[in-house]
């Protein structure tokens, strides 16, 4: 394509994706040329991405002064090598650098020689020992394929036998990893950098499921946003010097300086960000949401990189949010469904993927994803509004569209403790160690994270049961908030909530799967909300299940000044015929369950025949005496433990 641009450089991007188009839109040099392109890309020479010789060959030809590749196939068959031998200036890492990303199995070993936090893992080279391991281990697992795979050489199991069926596939291929399956939120990090300096982007969330909620098997990724609020720059500094830095440091001391976009995929956890992959170039969708964000340009940004001077260029972004959202084709993952008429406006927002130009001159689809479209707006809202307004106007046969990108981001800003709960000024550190405590509970099945009035949850793992039954429970603890308020021992209350309502599934043999609160007070104080709530999250915890999410409210009209309220539900699963009362399981004759008020305590004990007599001795002392015992040391919370109840449960 030829531009008005002042810069009277030919460009050559490399590469056929959206990615691809929307680096060469993002270049504005006088002539940009795609290779092999799409059917979005006037300008391209129908040259594969991974024919060395052949790109080499076409920059003399079209004398060009320029090459910026995309895709990693083409760093992995050594491009940049070749180029630079070749004296042409090319924007990538040689083949050695990139080799974070085209082999998993030395990414992990690098991390652990540079300190970059990371899952466990283990490395093998044939199924069955992957699968003894993998048998070994205490946590779940995500096995992933050693070389490159387009984003889709990974696979999150639900159950053993898919785990296994993942390492039979990928054994078959070569290497296997496995990994520790964390939870968290997952961001994409990129940064440029020009062999010594890291200059970060803003950060990215990317959407790889096909299915919405993140369900169904990977993708190359069917939208993205950014910057995204669950990684603020506080949090992109810390990162950048804990992990990109670090990284990049280490290539330039081995000799094989890193010169390009670095990708740093990360999950944080509640024990701290930890490295989920790097990618050793844009990447796709990142590239359309990112570039449009872009102030600076580009090639003033690839100049700086290629000269070694990026720590003297300020990079600038507009102040804005970005949303890109993908159009795949039908069957995709799998095989996709090819030469469906596509029509599309041309708009500089949506950049073409999977598309060609067939011989009757119509555009038709040519790949798995089709379209990629971005808004751009003031907010994820407006940005969302926009690019599904774009992603409307494209029609083909089959078109899947995620209709949920931006969901964790949309969870955050709707409500939660952190949008409505808490004032995130007045108490940072206490929401802080509150969101510790809470994502301490997830496990992979959790699919929606702190700040959510609800939350989702994978059900997947209820195949487990023949008849899965859910059972639930909503619960208080009554005027035992008064004399926790008044005495300042909280966090007994959050645990209170939780074995109130798991002891009401438990009598039904059922076992806890997730918890959610509510909390309500005349005026909030972020550090009794985050006592409160830990001592719900120790609870969900010690008796296996999950805090999912939750709500609090400031309602100084409805609470007396100081007083405030909490409430739980809990979900909990039991198989049918599992389920109690039954007929043949009846309770021991002599057993008693009471509920015992205290100067305001509630207090629910199981009681035996043997001990109702003292107990109901001590509920009918003289009130004075009864407040002068319980005020010193409020009631002890109500304890249950569901690994005990489990191995004792009823035949």
């Amino acid at each position: 394509m030829t531009t008005t641009s002042s810069d009277p450089r030919c460009v050559l991007v490399v590469g056929s994706g959206a990615r691809e188009h929307a680096m060469a839109r993002a270049v504005k040099a006088q002539r940009v040329i795609v290779a092999p392109g799409n059917g979005g890309t006037p300008d391209r020479l129908s040259i594969a991405d991974t024919d060395v010789d052949a790109l080499v060959e076409a920059c003399r030809l079209h004398h060009v002064d320029l090459v910026v590749v995309g895709p990693e196939a083409s760093i992995e068959a050594g491009l940049v090598d070749a180029l630079r031998a070749a004296g042409v200036p090319v924007f990538g890492p040689t083949r050695d650098a990139a080799k974070l990303e085209w082999s998993k199995a030395y990414c992990r070993e690098f991390a652990v020689r540079v300190g970059l936090p990371s899952p466990r893992f283990g490395v093998f080279t044939d199924a069955p020992s992957a699968k003894a391991w993998a048998n070994q281990q205490p946590f779940a697992v995500v096995v992933k394929q050693d070389g490159l795979a387009a984003g889709k050489g990974v696979f999150v199991p639900d159950s053993a036998a898919e785990r296994d069926e993942a390492i039979d596939r990928l054994a078959a291929l070569g290497s296997v990893i496995i990994e520790e399956r964390l939870a968290g939120d997952e961001v994409s990090l990129l940064a440029f950098s020009d062999g010594a300096t890291v200059v970060a982007m803003p950060p990215a969330q990317d959407h790889k499921r096909i299915g919405e909620g993140d369900t169904g098997p990977n993708t190359g990724g069917m939208g993205a946003y950014a910057p995204t609020p669950c990684c603020p720059p506080t949090l992109v500094d810390e990162l950048v010097a804990s992990m990109l830095q670090p990284t990049v440091d280490a290539l330039r001391t081995a000799g094989t300086p890193f010169v390009g976009v670095l990708f740093a995929g990360l999950m944080l956890t509640a024990d701290g960000p930890k490295l989920l992959e790097f990618n050793c170039r844009f990447g796709d969708p990142e590239a359309e949401c990112l570039l449009p964000l872009l102030e600076t340009p580009l090639l003033a940004v690839i100049d700086a990189c290629l000269d070694g001077r990026l720590n003297a260029l300020d990079i600038r972004w507009k102040n804005a949010t970005a949303c890109t959202v993908v159009a795949a084709a039908s069957g995709y993952p799998g095989p996709a469904r090819q030469g469906d008429t596509i029509e599309v406006s041309d708009d500089p927002l949506v950049f073409h993927a999977g598309t060609a130009v067939d011989a009757d001159h119509q555009l038709v689809t040519n790949g798995g994803r089709i379209i990629a479209a971005t808004g751009i707006g003031p907010d994820l809202d407006a940005a969302r509004a926009s690019a599904y307004a774009r992603i409307g106007s494209v029609k083909f046969a089959g078109m899947q569209v995620r209709r949920d990108i931006g969901w964790r981001a949309m969870a955050r800003t709707i409500g939660g403790y952190r949008a409505a709960g808490v004032d995130i000024d007045a108490g940072i550190d206490a929401v802080s160690r509150m969101k510790a405590s809470v994502e301490s509970t997830h496990t992979p099945a959790v699919l929606a994270g702190v700040g959510s009035f609800g939350g989702a949850f994978d059900a997947s793992a209820l195949r487990r049961f023949d008849h899965p039954v859910l059972v639930a429970s909503t619960d208080g603890v009554g005027t035992k908030v008064i004399l926790g308020a008044e005495t300042g021992r909280l966090n007994g209350l959050g645990h209170d909530i939780v074995n109130h309502c798991v002891n009401d599934v438990l009598v039904q043999r059922a076992e806890p799967l997730f918890f959610l609160d509510y909390l309500a007070a005349s005026r909030l104080v972020p550090a009794q909300v985050a006592e409160i709530v830990t001592g719900m999250a120790e609870a969900c915890r010690e008796n296996r299940c999950v805090l999912l999410g939750g709500e609090t409210a400031e309602m100084p009209g409805v609470y007396s000044s100081g007083h405030f309220d909490i409430a739980g539900t809990l979900v909990g699963v039991a198989d049918r015929g599992r389920l109690l009362p039954k007929a043949d399981v009846l309770p021991r004759r002599g057993a008693l369950s009471a509920m015992i008020t205290v100067s305001g305590a509630i207090v629910r004990t199981p009681l035996s025949s043997l001990s109702r007599s003292a107990v109901m001795r001590f509920a009918f002392a003289s009130p004075d005496n009864a407040a002068s015992a319980a005020a010193p040391k409020p009631a002890m919370p109500a304890r249950f433990s569901v690994p005990a109840l489990r191995r004792r449960s009823c035949p």
